[in-house]
């Protein structure tokens, strides 16, 4: 091979994967300049821990991307380690063989992606054709590999019903769900020219037997990088449907394999909140292995376009690493980018905003420091659903309660109430349970709210799922002094910090201090009760709006 003309691995312009629609905001295509920069960040790790020497020019790393969509990531990858491998393997052709057939490996999660991706990295959706750049593989899907991938349904409850054509007896199960990922069978148990969203690397109880038997070799990965689906519906059938986090699945997966470096990019949701993301926030954070984190709390500066609730964060996770991390925020299309070196499991939750810590850690340090969220009730205080309608007027009601709904004041019998019925009959706060905006989005002006709707709530009255109930509270003026409380910058700024999407929770009150509530607070008495410096204020009255007790919003 004569020239690099004839190999097509120079850049295009436009680069087709900059033109390519998204197929939903839970399966991303990463744009080329994304895909780049973490691929910068594992550049500098490497170097760093292998004494200044480039990944690029060793031909023994090897590389999976285990859920490829357009092939951006494993495309980059061929390119740099075409340039950094020409002094060892000076014949391109050669060179690059050797690249795809020894070093670059991905899973495609559907058959069109699979394809898509063979074309980014081969020039050619079979891998053994005319126009492959590849000329060592005797299978047409090279190391990109794909095949429909059912789930495995257990559980669920089993029940007996006669067939309709032979008059026998069957077992037939409702309810079931796939063991891997969680999937509704009523929703995901599909004929053969659907998607499954069944997808080979977290459905399989041994991933490293798993990788061998496809790719026909005793594979050790030292570099695992991608960017993972993000979550699954898992209704169907129940009358509920809930979105179930995936991309964690993944990232466990991942760490199975011990690679030396796992890069990926995933929604912050994990940060703070999220589905039974706990576990993995906790093991995340106290590992100590993570030796990157770049955090884009809007989405749309990392993915043009498509907004994720509470952002989009990436990380570099290092095998060798036992240490603090350094933690990039990134805001705006001219990046405000702060960098800071921190330990990651100082708190439960990650706080995200590094200017946040220092003023939150004096918070936590006061000798009187108890948390607020001890006032705060769980999700739907007195078992009411949002859907919950009940009567305009209480004539006719033997011992009626009012309950305070998204459409006003109903009225209902007390006996509705399954939760909390003692609460009923105290004052209380009414707090909205949804958040002005989520994480990373913010007014024009560039602050936010935090909170919604903030309002008392008497005696003799309930709420339903879309509030959350603060109290019991002795009487009215306390019930003041709450609210007046919760509409200060500072409380709203504590807040905030636990707060990742639109959801606000018990768990969101975490970092904010009860006070004495005889007294009415003011921004001003808790600045100097917490002995904040006026850089400080300054930070926390740029990042959240003055909200009067008459600015509540419905």
């Amino acid at each position: 091979m004569s020239a690099k003309a004839s190999f097509a691995l120079q850049s295009h312009n436009p680069d087709v994967l900059t033109c390519i629609a998204n197929l939903s905001n839970d399966e991303v295509f990463t744009p080329p300049e994304l895909a780049n920069q973490m691929l910068d960040t594992l550049e500098r790790s490497w170097a760093e821990s292998n004494g200044g020497a480039s990944i690029w020019a060793d031909s023994t790393v090897t590389f999976l991307d285990p859920f490829t969509k357009s092939g951006v990531f494993l495309r980059e990858i061929t390119r740099r380690l075409t340039d950094g491998l020409e002094a060892q393997i000076p014949d391109l052709q050669e060179r690059v063989d050797h690249i795809l057939t020894k070093q670059v490996f991905g899973i495609g999660i559907t058959q069109l992606t699979a394809l898509l991706a063979r074309r980014s990295v081969y020039c050619s959706k079979d891998a053994t054709g005319e126009h492959s750049i590849a000329k060592s593989f005797d299978r047409d899907w090279g190391n990109i590999w794909f095949e429909r991938t059912e789930h495995t349904w257990a559980g669920g409850k089993k029940t007996f019903a006669v067939d309709p054509l032979s008059g026998e007896e069957v077992v037939v199960y409702a309810n079931r769900r796939c063991r891997f990922c969680g999937a509704s069978e009523t929703e995901y148990d599909r004929d053969d020219g659907l998607e499954t969203h069944a997808y080979a690397f977290i459905h399989t109880n041994d991933i490293k037997a798993r990788l061998n038997e496809l790719f026909g070799a005793d594979m050790q990965f030292d570099v695992i990088i991608g960017n993972p689906p993000y979550q699954l519906t898992t209704g169907g059938g129940t009358g509920t449907q809930q979105a179930k986090p995936l991309y964690n699945l993944f990232v466990e997966r991942a760490q199975e394999l011990s690679p030396r470096l796992l890069c990926m990019i995933t929604p912050s949701r994990w940060f703070s909140g999220g589905m039974n993301l706990d576990g993995f926030r906790s093991s995340m954070l106290g590992s100590h292995r993570l030796r990157s984190l770049v955090d884009f709390p809007d989405s749309r500066d990392a993915f043009a376009g498509v907004d994720i609730a509470g952002g989009v964060s990436y990380f570099l996770w290092d095998q060798q690493h036992n240490g603090p991390c350094e933690v990039t925020t990134v805001k705006g299309s001219n990046p405000v980018v702060q960098h800071v070196v921190r330990d990651l499991d100082a708190h439960d939750v990650f706080v995200r905003d590094n200017e946040a810590v220092e003023v939150l850690d004096r918070v936590l340090a006061a000798k009187d420091f108890a948390s607020f969220s001890s006032l705060v009730s769980a999700i739907s205080p007195f078992g009411l659903s949002t859907a919950f309608r009940g009567a305009r007027t209480a004539a006719g009601l033997i011992d009626p309660v009012v309950v305070r709904s998204t459409v006003g004041r109903q009225y209902a019998e007390r006996d509705v109430i399954v939760k909390n019925r003692k609460l009923v009959d105290e004052w209380k706060v009414l707090l909205s349970s949804t958040s002005s905006e989520h994480a990373g989005q913010s007014g024009k002006d560039g602050r936010r709210r935090v909170f919604s709707r903030i309002e008392l709530a008497e005696p003799g009255v309930a709420m339903t799922h879309s509030y959350l109930a603060i109290g019991p509270l002795q009487d009215e003026q306390q019930a003041v002094n709450v609210a007046v409380y919760l509409r200060t910058r500072f409380v709203r700024f504590l807040a905030s910090l636990s707060i990742i999407t639109q959801h606000v929770s018990k768990g969101t009150f975490g970092f904010v201090p009860i006070q004495d509530f005889s007294t009415r607070w003011t921004d001003a008495d808790l600045y100097s009760k917490y002995a904040l410096t006026s850089d400080e204020i300054d930070f926390i009255e740029s990042q959240i709006k003055a909200m009067e007790s008459d600015d509540d919003q419905t």
